[in-house]
């Protein structure tokens, strides 16, 4: 297992994951608007800017894991095609083990988790994509 490569591959996912996630913010601001209508079920934003870093460091650590299963999965190669089909299968994970999950468990609309689905889907699928563009094995001889 190439690890300097894991750690690039996980510092490099964790970059996109939040520019794509501020994107997200900002080109569809219905999505946050939609969070608003329950001030129940999430913190103001000050409050969750203060929990920030909790949230910032457990994704970096999700993300190191995904980068070790993809490095587990994908001894020969990696790739583009490679990490989009690690990808998508983790982002249909995330939709069904954290999306639907917390539409069945929080009291949020069906617009607000169908929102969610989607985005999550395409973020996990761009970070498996960033993970097979830079994760490389260690070269054989």
């Amino acid at each position: 297992m190439n690890y300097s490569r894991l750690g690039l591959a996980a510092l490099g996912a964790m970059v996109a994951y939040f520019a794509f996630g501020f994107l997200v913010l900002w080109l569809v601001p219905a999505l946050i608007n939609e969070a608003h209508k329950y001030p129940a079920v999430f913190r103001p934003k000050e409050k969750m800017m203060s929990v920030m870093p909790i949230g910032m460091a457990a994704t970096f650590v999700a993300i190191l894991v995904l980068a070790v299963v993809f490095a587990m999965i994908h001894q020969v190669g990696s790739g583009i095609a490679e990490g989009a089909r690690f990808g998508v299968l983790i982002g249909i994970f995330v939709v069904c083990g954290f999306v639907l999950h917390n539409y069945v468990n929080l009291n949020i609309g069906l617009k607000l988790a169908l929102g969610q689905a989607v985005t999550y889907f395409i973020q996990w699928t761009v970070v498996g994509i960033v993970i097979g563009l830079i994760y490389k094995p260690l070269a054989t001889f």
